[in-house]
């Protein structure tokens, strides 16, 4: 019982289009693409358009004749077309029977090649947003391999999206129960894992092991891999892992981040995923869990699927 792995891929590290990467360095084979080439649209706040279970593509020609120069290149998909992304207002095509879709609330709803252009479009404009500066000298720098490199023109010199490590854990007693905690900016009754940054000089086992007693004040044992996940919030890379607990330890919060936490029966988690996630007005149900969109949601259901 205290051993699992995941039952699925969580959702945002789903493939299901070509990243084409050759592309991003031979510029006159992208750009000659553009003209039949799909356009995604992402707004201001990270939403996008769904339609049918896949993301709104519009037609990039009918834009301009070339790529903007903030454009990035996402790749190939299944017909051949290559795919650009923009900030950009939405709109549906006439005739389009299409929904606001925030990837923070869920994304269930739409296919795998759409997760994975939807995740790689938030992440590289989220991070052409904040890095138009060189780290190094502070020049203005322009974007180059598609959008996934920025180059600063007096140098040359490429600097390329930064990435955050986070680990997320699974706390259970290797029985019947798990820990699940709550931080205090969230609604009430939602629980969810216990997660953080990694530091410098510091492995993701470690981490995991910080983390925890930092937030909670339990020592954990048997740290063990499972699975990882892009989150484009804006840069993040959650890697998750399970670890087993004593029951008998108290918990402490020193950090303030975590406001109560708990031990929670196997078959209190399958209520809940039965009730469904915290924004989908289970309001009746004793405990609330994130949506299907995060790898927290997919390690619980694996730990509560365990026989």
């Amino acid at each position: 019982m205290g051993n699992f792995q995941l039952r699925e891929v969580p959702l945002l590290s789903r493939v299901g289009a070509d990243r084409a990467d050759q592309l991003r360095t031979d510029t006159d084979a992208a750009i000659a693409g553009w003209s039949t080439a799909a356009l995604l649209r992402v707004n201001p706040r990270n939403q996008v358009l769904v339609a049918a279970g896949r993301v709104v593509l519009h037609d990039a020609g009918e834009l301009r004749d070339t790529p903007p120069p903030d454009a990035v290149f996402l790749g190939r998909i299944d017909d051949g077309r290559h795919v650009w992304a923009i900030r950009g207002a939405l709109q549906a095509p006439p005739g389009t029977d299409a929904s606001l879709l925030d990837l923070r609330a869920t994304g269930d709803v739409f296919d795998d090649v759409s997760a994975q252009l939807v995740s790689s479009a938030i992440a590289l404009l989220n991070w052409h947003e904040n890095s138009s500066f060189s780290a190094v000298d502070g020049t203005p720098t322009k974007p180059v391999r598609g959008g996934w490199a920025r180059a600063n023109p007096l140098t040359g010199a490429e600097e390329f999206p930064r990435i955050d490590p986070a680990v997320i854990c699974l706390v259970h007693d290797g029985a019947d129960r798990v820990v699940l905690a709550r931080q205090h900016n969230w609604p009430v009754r939602m629980f969810s894992l216990l997660a953080g940054f990694v530091e410098a000089g510091e492995s993701f086992e470690t981490c995991v092991v910080r983390e925890i007693h930092e937030e909670v004040g339990l020592q954990v044992r048997d740290v063990t891999y499972l699975g990882s996940q892009p989150w484009p919030f804006p840069r993040s890379l959650m890697v998750g892992f399970h670890a087993v607990a004593d029951r008998g330890q108290e918990f402490v919060f020193s950090d303030g981040e975590i406001t109560e936490a708990a031990w929670f029966t196997r078959d209190e988690v399958r209520a809940a995923m039965a009730a469904g996630a915290w924004n989908n007005g289970a309001t009746e149900s004793k405990l609330l869990l994130p949506g299907s969109i995060s790898i927290a949601r997919t390690i619980i259901e694996s730990w509560a699927e365990t026989d």
